[in-house]
């Protein structure tokens, strides 16, 4: 039997795209280890941090981060008891719940953001110069909206006029 698509650069580009990808995450998993997060709560915690109000509907937390409910759930609880997230009732919807960063979750955030704006740009973004990069990262949002369409979920603000939600300013998101 033979092979013939060994050299095919689909193979090529996701074959890079995991290695970079792995790479990336080896090197920034000891600033997150240092700051007691894992991978998956620093990427809540920034999720957060980049919502209107640093808050998101835990259905939309779940939906930008890919995690099932109940894995979004059991990340916010362990947040929660470390103090750097709260849940908040919706007030116009019973059903829903916001996850929101507190006072000492943004404290976090601004612990380890420096080293870690720092390792992107050394490891990541650094070596492109400025129209690479806005090339590269339109072709990255072109490719998440096709394998990660909710990847933006609830990062507009859409809470009603008069709802009480977390404190903060709107922030935008991409």
């Amino acid at each position: 039997m033979t092979v013939t698509n060994m050299n095919d650069p689909r193979l090529t580009a996701i074959g890079l795209l995991s290695e970079v990808y792995a790479g990336l995450t080896a090197r920034m998993q000891a600033v997150f280890n240092a700051a007691g997060l894992s991978e998956i709560d620093f990427e809540t915690l920034i999720r957060l941090g980049r919502s209107p109000r640093h808050a998101l509907r835990m259905t939309d937390l779940a939906a930008q981060t890919g995690l099932s409910t109940s894995g979004v759930t059991r990340v916010v609880d362990r947040l929660e008891r470390d103090g750097l997230v709260i849940r908040e009732a919706c007030a116009t919807d019973r059903r829903a719940s916001y996850a929101t960063l507190t006072p000492a979750g943004l404290a976090k955030l601004d612990e380890v953001l420096p080293q870690h704006l720092a390792d992107v740009d050394e490891l990541f973004t650094g070596p492109l110069p400025e129209e690479e990069l806005t090339a590269f990262l339109a072709t990255l949002r072109k490719i998440r909206s096709v394998v990660r369409p909710c990847a933006t979920a609830g990062a507009e603000d859409t809470t009603p006029a008069g709802a009480t939600g977390a404190a903060g300013e709107v922030t935008a998101r991409s």
